[in-house]
């Protein structure tokens, strides 16, 4: 009802301010339709990335621009499209409603419901696609985002505005990862932002249950363009989701992009650009894929504090096929972000979940967000767990090691059993805090994964009382004190 009056009121006002008079405008012809795409003849003055209203109702989006015709996507298209229909310029480019209102919703890339409800009441209009802020409006990176991850809070640190990359085989827990990052933003202050690309409906469903169930659709907005969509909306849904959390951004909120994902994205990218007879380049695809990656992911910083001060961090999600990381979407992307958080196939069959990869995981600029205590305990960490992957080949040929080697194999076998963690269980960072203290003051005795479980139950539960801006010795004691009572 509420949509319905405001579109009366709309309408109401358009025939007020009314008035006849002779109006010039271009009119083209629709030449031909077919998968997702329009040939269009005439509009001598149509430009790039402008919307093209059809007489049947549909619309389309200017892609391709030739010495006689035009190339057009479809946004929308109705059953009575075909070729002889008109075609007019609006004179308008792509915009999506962006507001608090958004929160809490499942919309399509152009902002329309997907979730039974009436349409988000935005109070503004954001372009789609607009230029990346520029060096001078940039901040530094220098506040942890918690993805309640053992394994990155601890090794690999994201920091806000930052753009870190999951990369790994199908199937290796590349979006679970990325919901828990989205499940742990709970009473941070966070707005989230999940692009779904086309993914099934079946699989749509379950990430919306899960946000549901977990009460975080509160605090985000999802983004679909599901695999039965039209491939226009597919390409355009990663650059929606960045203009919602563009505009919290520069409100001076944080934000978290979650793009899932870009490999399918790229696909749908060479298809478009096949089917417009764009030249290909490698593996098919046109020669500015890099560029329309670099332009979305640029997108995503830290603003200066005379901005407002707001963050956008986003985590795209890359498919990699046998393992191969040097194919070339994934290169891209590596090369475009800020660091990249590997899941291995192998690692993941032998039950290390998550299953990510340390040896290949990086982060380039998060250890400057790091909060200081937890940077102090996961200082050498990471370089002793791989020097404890490269000593435990030796113990497969039965040689007999020193004592103290075979002090950090037990170390490392320990670590590895604490770093495992179960899907869509996101841990805080106090709870981080209270492992990591406890690990490097010898408190875990047995690589047994149930009496560590009990362990760290015990050890976890003492976190409720203490910050991160606490001292060591008062974490310490209070750890003692748990493992004590765990003894």
């Amino acid at each position: 009802m509420v949509a319905d009056s405001l579109r009366i009121e709309a309408l109401r006002n358009w025939a007020q301010g009314y008035s006849f008079g002779l109006r010039i405008s271009e009119r083209g012809t629709v030449i031909s339709v077919g998968d997702g795409i329009a040939w269009i003849s005439g509009l001598p003055d149509a430009s790039m990335d402008e919307i093209i209203s059809l007489e049947d109702g549909s619309e389309a989006l200017v892609f391709h621009l030739s010495s006689d015709r035009i190339g057009a996507i479809l946004l929308r298209q109705s059953e009575d499209l075909a070729a002889g229909t008109t075609a007019r310029l609006s004179g308008k480019r792509l915009s999506i409603g962006v507001g608090d209102s958004l929160l809490g919703r499942i919309v399509d890339p152009l902002g329309n419901p997907l979730d039974e409800l009436d349409p988000p009441e935005t109070a503004s209009f954001r372009q789609i696609d607009v230029s990346s802020p520029s060096i001078m409006e940039r901040d530094f990176v220098d506040r942890p985002l918690y993805s309640g991850n053992r394994i990155i809070d601890a090794l690999i640190p994201i920091g806000m505005g930052q753009r870190q990359l999951l990369v790994g085989d199908n199937g290796t827990g590349k979006s679970s990862l990325a919901l828990d990052m989205v499940l742990n933003q709970k009473g941070r202050n966070v707005r989230c932002i999940q692009v779904l690309i086309g993914q099934k409906r079946s699989a749509v469903a379950s990430v919306v249950e899960t946000l549901k169930q977990s009460g975080a659709l509160e605090y985000t907005t999802v983004v679909v363009a599901e695999a039965t969509a039209m491939p226009g909306l597919k390409y355009l849904a990663p650059f929606c989701g960045a203009a919602i959390a563009e505009h919290w951004m520069w409100e001076g909120h944080d934000t978290l992009v979650v793009y899932d994902d870009l490999t399918t994205h790229a696909r749908t990218y060479r298809e478009l650009s096949l089917l417009l007879r764009r030249p290909p380049g490698r593996e098919a695809y046109p020669g500015d894929i890099f560029h329309l990656h670099a332009r979305l992911l640029e997108r995503s910083t830290c603003l200066a504090p005379h901005l407002g001060g707001g963050s956008m961090t986003a985590i795209p999600i890359v498919e990699t096929e046998q393992g191969e990381i040097a194919s070339y979407i994934p290169t891209n992307l590596i090369s475009i972000t800020d660091g990249q958080v590997y899941l291995d196939a192998q690692l993941f069959s032998r039950g290390f979940l998550p299953a990510i990869d340390i040896r290949k995981s990086v982060s380039r600029i998060g250890g400057k967000a790091q909060h200081p205590a937890v940077k102090r305990e996961a200082g050498r960490m990471k370089l002793d767990y791989l020097q404890f992957l490269e000593l435990e080949v030796f113990t497969r040929f039965g040689s007999k090691l020193e004592a103290s080697m075979e002090e950090r194999i037990r170390r490392g076998r320990i670590l590895r059993e604490l770093l495992k963690q179960e899907r869509l269980s996101p841990i805080s960072i106090e709870k981080q805090m209270a492992w990591l203290v406890a690990y490097n003051e010898s408190f875990f005795s047995s690589e047994d994964r149930e009496v560590l479980s009990s362990e760290l139950r015990k050890i976890e539960s003492c976190s409720c009382e203490l910050t991160l801006s606490d001292s060591r010795e008062s974490w310490r004691d209070a750890l003692k004190k748990a493992h004590g009572q765990a003894s």
